[in-house]
Formats: structure tokens, sequence, C-alpha cells
């Protein structure tokens, strides 16, 4: 081996060597005359010694566990570059974080490994940003209170080229690649949907060389971990930054100031001054999003609140230390917390405040980089543009859902009163610069905000939003006159009941383009939802259905997969996902199903161990893995999900030396902590299993697990393995979805309706792979004009009243018969507002059809392969190039290589 020169214990090749050096408040280390033995890094990172039979023994089961090609072999694993790796891994380990391996835990060794990835990124963030300096393009900016991240190591390594050099580096020095990947805390920074799609987007537009920023909220507690005890629901804390965050960097020098309350004053000049408010300071901290090999490095730039007020001395020396403190703490709880999601809008002043501060600090981030530009290769001077015409076309504002809808008062504000432009220009480039895309059509969904909780804490926004509802309906009594219908369904401001400002309408009215996020979800919008908006400026409104990023959700989350598509159809699908249609002249190739059926089999098999460990239960891999994942939610009816499990259990119960197909059904999520019904069905599911899974006669035909604090990281290990992909929301109620689009590319059928994206789905697969079931939208608005009577059918059919019947009746919950009562009344005396009992007697009998389907193997795998060749429409890199080709109007800013690039030393690094 080779000596490295660091003040502790280092690594190199399998060895461990103790090197003397001083160093200052740290103890001399001697090093021994003869090297120690080859201790490998064991549990808890602190060495054993072992044999040389045994260490021989275990190398090898290494060697064989260990996939260096992991990433499909694109990579250099020179011996120059594998040293770069453990130099720099060491140096971290040593340097950054002042530890040894006598003392190194695993996730010392992850921090190390992270800060070694990062370092790869820099040179690469450094000269992106410099490029978009350079050449000051037209810049996106996507506002998003949600971020899911999850976990970046992984996605990190794979964009940038290293992940297999990374792992075989590891391997070299004793380390596992994949344990300290697990160490990672999931970014829990979403509840959901919305969240995950903002990630994919960056990775898209990254990918795409697009000069993009996402902007956010840097939460001190993300999403809860959910706990199940007794069946039940528990919220615990989710401190994701206990132990820091390596991918983030602070940047305090771009503290930017928030108000809130105060007054509005009237100038003599005409104008308004906000005064005498409350001053919250955002602090930025930026994470570099990495394209997919293409030198592009994005960023993602997460606010955090900080108080402008500084520790009051006089409050604690005078022993009031509560006092002291608790201005600060006050305004830091802006970004304390994520709120959870659960589809009904409340509205609190915390909320609020976390949405305007978002939009405020951005804001002005954004017109000072506009302000600070360029012009030309030698001019090294920053010249101030002052003229806002051209905003517009520098700056493209997106509005993930209603949430940053305040951006659009706010940037009025700032141009109005703050930069003195006229009303009708700074209206002008406003408009021309936002967009918003629609998420929901739940009408208990959509923000409204109480005039009299803006008028308190935003005073000159309400003002701001009054004068735009003015010319707005002006604008609509033009166009239609003496329809005061009209004007009162278009007006942002809601009279009837408390009075509230319709922050859709907002969005729509202030924005040059809206979009749905799946063709039938678009179609509702223009059609009810917005029909009046649409009447009036049918150009506006467009259709973007929603994308996943296949770097995470293939080819990272599904190495066996990928590496088979790669060896058939090469590796241009991971920035090209069309390209999967080449799958198809393969799905009647023997060799290919087989090799296709033996990679679900690994994945089946990977998380068949980690259900065993992590619930101690058996499944048999060779069952239908049946996977419903989603947040908990009525109208995503997992609730019908459980009353067909009841129903199979009762049908093996009846019959228990009949011929069934063997399931695992794998039910996750989280419920919102305030949401009683949801919290109720996740009892209900455990209690399900708990009779299920115990009861002697069902002989491991059926089994149910909840998979408990349903996240990110879970989600990649889950999706490779799904057989049968659940997407069973009433038809008209889900916008798009992608947990579809994840488990279609992964390769497993779905069973759904024909709501959200699964329409499009349908579209490109076919009816013969696609399981699709239940009313359609048109019917589900006939049933409900007709009149919906779910007791009818709950008296009609036999088996579904026994099902019901036991779950009402304490079957399930012999401690507290009565305690699913409320549940079942749902849907015998509220009305079944989501249509269980409706599409029920359809739901089973094409899910019988689909137990038959899954005895015949390889038929089952061909559909699965034509699934898989039809997903590349479902890349959010096409998602994207639609955004920035037809609302955006955004181009790629290709970065050079940094042996191609000229010598740019002084030029800055834009922030």
């Amino acid at each position: 081996g080779q000596y490295c020169a660091s003040p502790f214990s280092v690594f190199c090749e399998n060895k461990q060597f103790q090197v003397a050096v001083a160093l200052p408040l740290l103890s001399t280390m001697s090093r021994s005359k003869t090297p120690p033995p080859m201790p490998l890094v064991g549990g808890g990172g602190r060495p054993r010694s072992y044999s040389q039979d045994e260490e021989t023994i275990n190398r090898r089961k290494r060697e064989q566990s260990i996939n260096f090609d992991s990433v499909a072999g694109l990579e250099d694993l020179s011996q120059e570059n594998l040293s770069s790796i453990r130099d720099l891994f060491n140096r971290h380990l040593h340097c950054t974080l002042a530890k040894d391996v006598s003392v190194a835990t695993e996730r010392d060794y992850y921090l190390s490994l992270s800060y070694t990835v990062r370092d790869h990124v820099m040179a690469s963030w450094h000269r992106t940003q410099q490029e978009y300096y350079k050449q000051d393009p037209k810049r996106v900016y996507y506002l998003s209170l949600e971020f899911y991240v999850g976990r970046s190591l992984s996605n990190m390594m794979i964009n940038m080229g290293i992940r297999s050099l990374c792992a075989k580096s590891l391997y070299k020095m004793g380390l596992r690649m994949e344990e300290l990947e697990d160490v990672e805390v999931d970014a829990g920074l979403g509840n959901g949907g919305l969240g995950r799609l903002a990630a994919c987007f960056l990775d898209s537009m990254a990918t795409l060389a697009l000069p993009g920023y996402g902007y956010g909220l840097r939460y001190e507690y993300g999403i809860f971990k959910q706990s199940i005890r007794d069946g039940f629901q528990e919220e615990l804390p989710d401190d994701w930054l206990t132990f820091g965050n390596p991918w983030e960097v602070a940047r305090p020098e771009y503290i930017l100031p928030v108000q809130f309350y105060g007054d509005v004053k009237w100038l003599d000049d005409g104008k308004f001054s906000w005064e005498d408010g409350q001053v919250v300071l955002a602090m930025p901290f930026d994470t570099p999003v990495p394209g997919y090999r293409n030198n592009t490095v994005n960023t993602m730039r997460l606010w955090s609140a900080r108080s402008s007020n500084s520790f009051d001395l006089s409050y604690f020396n005078h022993g009031n230390y509560i006092k002291a403190v608790i201005d600060r703490n006050l305004a830091e709880n802006i970004t304390r917390v994520l709120y959870p999601n659960d589809n009904f809008f409340e509205g609190k002043e915390l909320r609020l405040k976390q949405e305007y501060f978002l939009v405020s600090a951005t804001l002005q981030d954004i017109i000072r980089r506009y302000k600070h530009f360029r012009t030309g290769m030698n001019d090294r001077a920053a010249l101030e543009r002052t003229n806002f015409d051209l905003l517009p076309m520098k700056v493209a504002v997106h509005l993930n859902d209603t949430h940053p809808a305040l951006a659009i008062p706010e940037l009025m504000r700032l141009l109005v009163d703050v930069e003195h432009l006229k009303w009708d220009e700074a209206w002008a480039i406003c408009n021309a610069t936002f967009a918003y895309t629609n998420h929901t059509i739940l009408p208990e969904a959509l923000e409204r905000w109480p005039v009299s909780l803006l008028e308190r804490v935003l005073p000159r926004h309400l003002m701001i939003i009054y004068e735009i509802n003015r010319r707005h309906l002006d604008h609509v009594t033009t166009l239609f006159p003496g329809e005061l219908d009209r004007c009162s369904r278009m007006s942002l401001v809601e009279e009837h009941g408390d009075k509230s400002v319709n922050m859709a309408h907002l969005s729509i009215v202030g924005s040059h383009a809206v979009n749905g996020v799946a063709a039938i979800h678009s179609n509702i919008l223009t059609e009810t939802t917005f029909k009046d908006f649409y009447e009036m400026t049918p150009a506006k409104f467009q259709n973007k259905t929603n994308g996943i990023t296949p770097r995470r959700w293939l080819l990272q989350c599904n190495v066996p997969l990928s590496n088979l598509i790669i060896e058939y159809i090469g590796e241009d699908w991971i920035t090209d996902l069309d390209q999967l249609e080449k799958l198809n002249k393969f799905k009647d190739d023997p060799a290919f199903v087989e090799r296709f059926m033996a990679a679900k089999m690994s994945n089946k098999r990977k998380l068949a161990m980690l259900l065993r460990k992590n619930y101690g239960i058996e499944v048999n891999p060779n069952s239908m893995f049946d996977i419903h994942v989603k947040r908990i939610h009525e109208y995503k009816r997992q609730l019908m999900n459980v009353l067909h499990i009841v129903t199979m259990y009762n049908r093996i119960k009846a019959n228990p030396r009949g011929e069934f197909t063997p399931r695992t059904i794998i039910i996750g999520g989280k419920a919102a902590p305030g949401y009683y019904m949801a919290k109720m069905i996740i009892k209900l599911i455990t209690s399900v299993a708990d009779v299920v899974n115990t009861d002697p006669d069902i002989c491991g035909r059926l089994k149910v697990i909840f998979l408990e604090n349903y996240r990110v990281s879970l989600a990649e290990k889950v999706t490779p393995a799904c057989d049968l992909s659940q997407q069973i929301s009433l038809a008209g109620t889900e916008a798009s979805g992608t947990g579809n689009m994840k488990f279609m590319i992964n390769g497993a059928l779905t069973v759904g309706t024909l709501d959200g994206a699964n329409v499009e789905m349908h579209e490109r697969v076919g009816d013969d792979n696609i399981y699709i079931f239940g009313m359609r939208v048109d019917d589900v608005d006939k049933l409900k004009a007709d009149g919906y009577d779910p007791v009818e059918l709950y008296e009609a059919n036999p088996e579904l009243k026994k099902v019901i019947d036991m779950i009402r009746d304490g079957f399930f919950s012999p401690d507290a018969k009565d305690r699913f009562h409320n549940l079942m009344d749902t849907l015998l005396v509220h009305g079944d507002r989501f249509c269980l009992l409706q599409d029920y007697e359809d739901y089973v009998k094409i899910q019988d059809q689909i137990s038959i389907d899954f005895r015949d193997q390889e038929a089952w795998a061909k559909r699965c392969i034509v699934n898989v060749a039809a997903g590349g429409f479902f890349s959010s890199d096409r998602t994207i190039k639609q955004y920035a080709d037809e609302i955006w109007g955004a181009k790629p800013v290709p970065v050079m290589v940094e042996a191609d690039a000229e010598d740019e030393t002084l030029l800055p690094a834009e922030a």
C-alpha cells in the first residue's frame, strides 16, 4: 500500500495506517514500527480484525454483492481516478470532520463521501453560473412551497458520472456504498406529488441545460415521520437537519428583508409607502442541481427565516430569559415546519406568512440578479440595468399551484412603489412574466385567504389586489355587458360568507399562461372549474402533462432493469426516454423476456428482505406484489382497496382448498395529522392486516402490509418490485398523478380508473396492457345529477354487504366494536362522496381477471415490457421542454467542458 500524508489514520487499499503528525490543539499520534493488521470497517464505523482466510472470504462475498457497473459501466474506473476519490475521502474525513477510522461512524463516512462528491460538483457549478453571467440568457424561476428532494447522494453521483467510481473506491477502503447511501436522511420538504414533481423538474431543467432556479423554503422540520403504534398513525418531528446538510451552501451575503404588518401611507406625490412593519430576514441556502453528465449544475435556493433583532441582553441581565429570545423565535418560526397537506384549505396566519416570505425574498433576489448583468467578454464591470421593459425577456417566473400567488401583487408593489413604474406599465410586465400551474380541482383545496387576515398581515398587498380586481371586472363587464353573475363568479374577491380572496383567480388574471397537468385535468379546468376565464381568454390555457425524471426513477432505483435496457438499446434513453420504444421489438424475444422477468424477481426478493427485516413478515416473492402507495385521502380510495382485500379474505375462508393467486398487498402513505377519516383508514388497513396475516386458513395466499413512514427513499425500493400498480381515484378527482408513471416505466401493470394521467397511459399502451374499470367523468356527473343512492347498492350486493357489515360490526376491531362506524357511515349515511360502492363491483371483477392473468408469467411480462416501452412520453424532460418552448420562451445554455473553456478565472460566479 501507499502512505498518504494525513493527521489521522487513513484508508489505502483495504489497509489502515497511523501517520505521525502534530496539529494545534490535538495530541500527536505516533506510528508503530510495523504496520497494524489490515482491518475492514464494520458496523458503526469501527475497525475489525480478520484472519487472512476470513478476510479473503469476506472480500469475495463483497465483490459478488457489489456491482461496480451499477451505472451501466459508463465511467472511467482508472487507478488514477480511484486514487483521487480515496484521497478526497480521506481529506474530508480527517480535515473536514476531524475524525479517523478508530472513532469514525458510518455517518462520518457518509459525510466524507458526500463532501467528496460535492467537490466534483463545484467546478461545474461555478462554470455554469459563469456561463449564465456571461450570456445573460432568459432565466426560469420555479417557485414552489415544496421540493420533495429525498436523498441526494446517489442522484448526484449518477448525474456527475462517478457512482461506480465511488463504489469501487469505497470497496477498496473496506466500505459498502449501499450502507452509506442508507445513512442519508430524506430531505422531506414536501407532502407528496406536488413537491416531488418540483424536484423532478429541477433535474430536467439541468439535464436540458436550461438556466433554471428552484426557489422554496428551508423548513427545519419537513414532512412528519409516521409511526404506527397499535395500528394508529402517530406523527413525530422530522428533524432532518440534526446532523447537518452536506449539500447546501449558506449565502449570508444575500440576506434580504421581508416585511409584515405595518401601515400604508399616502405620500404627497401620489405614491404609497408601506411602513412600520415587522421585518424578518431571509437567509438563502443554495443546493447544486446537476444535469445528467452535461457539465450543467443549476441551483435550488431555499430561504430560512432569521430575526432582524439581535439577542436582547438587557432582558437577559434582568432575569427575563424567555423575553430575551421570544421575538427572535417568533420570527424564525416562519420556516420552522412544513404544513401537512390534507387537500382541505384552512387559512392560518403562519401559512400566509410562509407564502409571502417565499415570494418577497425571491422576487427581490430576481430583481437584484436582473439588474446586475454584464455585456461582453472583456467587460469585467457589472452594469446596473434599470429598464424593466426587458424583464419578461430575461425572467420567467412559474407558480407551482397557488401557494406562491402572492408573487403577483408583490411584483406590482416592487415595480410601482419601489421602482416607481406606472401601473399599466408594471401590470404589462407582471402579466408577461408569470405563468401558473393548477394542481387540484377539489373545491375545498383551492386557496382562499380571508380579507381580514390579509388586511392585517399584508395591508399594501390587499390594496393592490383590490385594484387588480377593479380593473379585471371592468374588462369582464366590457366583454360581457350585463352579465352580473359572471362578474361575481370571476371576481378575485368573493363576497359571500367571510369575505376572501380567491388565489386561483388571482393567479389566472396575473399570468400570461395557465396549465393543467394532464389532458383530462386541463379539460375539466376549461369546461367547469375555470370555464368563465377560459371563455374570456382561451389562448391563455394549455395542458402540460406531468412527468418524472428517468435518472432517479429508473436508472438509479432499478439497476437490474436499467442495465438490461442499456445492453439491448444503449444508454441514449437516459436523456431521451422515447428511445424506450425500441424495446417493443424484443417483447417476443424469449431471452429478453426471461431476463426481464429475472430483473423483476431480483427487485421483488430485495423488497421481500426489507419487509422481513422491518416488519417481521415473510412474503413470497412469487406472489403478486399489489402496491397502493400515495397520500391517504378519501378521494384516492384506499378504502375501496380494503373492501376488496376483505372480499378476497372471505372467499378464501369460504373455500380454503380453492385455487387462489397469491397476493402480497402493500399499502403506504401518510394521513394529514388533522384528517380524522384518513387516519381511520390507516387503522382499518392495519386491523385487517392483523387478521389476514395471522389466520391459518389463509396459508400465505394473501398478505397485507402497511408501509410505515412512506417517503422518497422507500419509494425507490418499492417501485421496482411492483407487479400491479393501484391508481383507483374516482374519475375527475386526481389532477395527474406521477406514481402511476414511476410504476409504469419500472415494468408494472396498472389497475385504475380513467382519471389523471391514467387516460394518457391507456392511450399509449392500449386496452390489452392496462386494467381500466369504473365510471368515466361523464358517468360520475350523470350519476350525481340523477341522484346517487349507495344504500341501494349495498342492499343489492350480498358480497359487498357482508364486507361492510364485518367492518362496521367490529370483526376487525374486537376491542372496540364501534371503531369503524363513522368510516362506514361515510359510505352509507353521508352519500359516499367518492362513489366507492358504485365502482366496487367493476373493481372486484377486474381484480378477478388480474388474478387469472398473473398466472401466465410470460404473457404478463410481455405486457409489462409494452408499458416500459410506452413510458417515454412521461419523462419530465418532455414536460420541461414543452414548458420552455410554449410558456417560458427559454433556450438551453450549453456549458463548455473544462478542457474547451477559455480562461475566465476573473469572471464571477453569479449568485
